[in-house]
């Protein structure tokens, strides 16, 4: 179900973007001081950076219909461009997040043009194999990556002065979240404009009949590179925060089960929508810390409640959401 389609089905007052991203500005600005210690706020971090690569893939799976499985991939290339610029060559933390983010879009672009052909399952297993080489280059070329050895002592991004004002250290996790669910919310803005645009509405026709837009004149190979490039450099730019928030990088934190745990925030949280993966992403990366207390039990409920929404809910929690909202007279 498409953002507009969910826009018409409620109440007008919900339906209003800008009282939708003032809302969600208060919300980002209020939960360190709801959440208080270091364990929540690391999670709040977490939650923010898996945001922004289930929006990158929602983009390309969502939008364009083109079933990705290897958002870690990016995701990867992102974190280890950006360390490596500012570990080995000094860099600039923000040059280097722009050439981490700028790498991780080309490297999806160059998989879209050699894979543009392929559709359905076959670009799923032409994807998850870029993910599976993308691995074994991390793990592997050692002289570069460290492989196993892993990359540590990464620093976080530089301080904010602003006169008369006390330094803004990105080493406090509750600045760190600011910064990273702002710029993720700066991401939502970015592609809400998008898919409400011409561009939104072309990605889509390719979705739904890719013949029936290339008969109208779309250049379906064009676009679909154009909506891996845009996927992969917003999972670039998460690889990017993740280096700085956790300060090592290993290989194994991009292995190719990551894809799958982003595809399933993906669908849990509503395909085709920008604010279903927001909260796939948030309860699934919160659901195992609320679960923890119960042990071993956690995984089966964790799989059990993804079960559940597939086979009750295909539309994910934003349909569920669109159900109850009818229930409770919110649609028109």
């Amino acid at each position: 179900m498409s953002d507009a389609a969910i826009s018409r089905a409620v109440h007008p007052w919900w339906a209003s973007r800008r009282l939708g991203f003032l809302a969600a500005a208060l919300v980002i600005a209020a939960l360190p001081m709801m959440l208080t210690g270091n364990y929540w706020q690391t999670n709040l971090t977490i939650c923010a950076i898996n945001v922004l690569l289930a929006l990158g893939l929602d983009f390309i799976l969502g939008y364009a219909g083109q079933l990705n499985l290897g958002q870690s991939a990016f995701y990867g290339l992102g974190a280890y461009v950006s360390t490596l610029l500012i570990t080995r060559l000094g860099v600039p933390f923000w040059a280097a997040f722009a050439a981490g983010v700028a790498f991780a879009g080309l490297a999806g672009m160059i998989l879209a043009t050699f894979a543009v052909r392929l559709r359905g399952h076959y670009l799923a297993i032409a994807s998850l194999g870029f993910a599976v080489i993308t691995y074994q280059i991390l793990l592997n070329w050692i002289n570069l990556t460290q492989g196993p050895l892993g990359i540590y002592a990464i620093p976080p991004p530089p301080a904010i002065t602003i006169p008369g004002l006390p330094a803004i250290s990105f080493r406090n996790p509750v600045a760190l979240f600011y910064l990273v669910a702002g710029v993720t919310l700066l991401v939502y803005f970015i592609l809400d404009q998008l898919v409400r645009s011409p561009i939104g509405e072309t990605l889509t026709a390719i979705r739904e009949d890719e013949v029936s837009a290339a008969s109208l004149g779309i250049n379906t190979a064009l676009w679909k590179v154009f909506a891996f490039g845009v996927g992969a450099a917003v999972g670039g730019a998460a690889g990017c925060f993740y280096a700085t928030f956790v300060g090592t990088l290993v290989p194994d934190a991009f292995f190719i089960t990551e894809s799958f745990t982003i595809l399933a925030m993906v669908i849990v949280g509503g395909m085709g929508t920008l604010i279903g993966p927001v909260f796939g992403a948030v309860l699934l990366t919160l659901l195992p810390e609320v679960l923890r207390g119960v042990g071993d039990l956690r995984l089966m409920v964790y799989g059990a409640v993804l079960t559940l929404v597939v086979l009750f809910m295909p539309g994910g929690l934003v349909q569920a959401a669109r159900v109850v909202g009818a229930r409770l007279g919110l649609s028109r």
